[in-house]
């Protein structure tokens, strides 16, 4: 009966853990959009002084990186894929977001 009541309460104490990290993490996640949908002047001014500058040499060295591999992504049929990491995402990612959206 002793080992019983010690694999219940091991059960028991289990589910009160996951349970409590669930609702902790979802919480958390809740406010994080909150504060993602209030963006502050500084955090605009600092994307587009700081950020974007960043990201448009990181489109730039992106697409000089995919023409020089582009034989080797021909030959490895992978270009498509080169092309949408190497290029389409760092421009996206400068051109196409919201300004502040870091």
């Amino acid at each position: 009966m002793s080992d019983n009541k010690k694999l219940l309460s091991t059960i028991f104490g289990a589910a009160l853990l996951i349970s409590t990290s669930i609702l902790t993490t979802a919480s958390a996640g809740s406010l994080l959009e909150e504060n993602k949908q209030q963006m502050s002047g500084a955090t605009m001014v600092a994307d587009a002084l700081m950020v974007r500058p960043i990201a448009l040499l990181g489109t730039v060295v992106g697409t000089a990186t995919f023409v020089v591999s582009l034989p080797f992504s021909l030959l490895g049929n992978n270009t498509k894929e080169a092309g949408n990491y190497l290029v389409r995402d760092p421009f996206n990612y400068t051109f196409q977001r919201k300004l502040g959206d870091i």
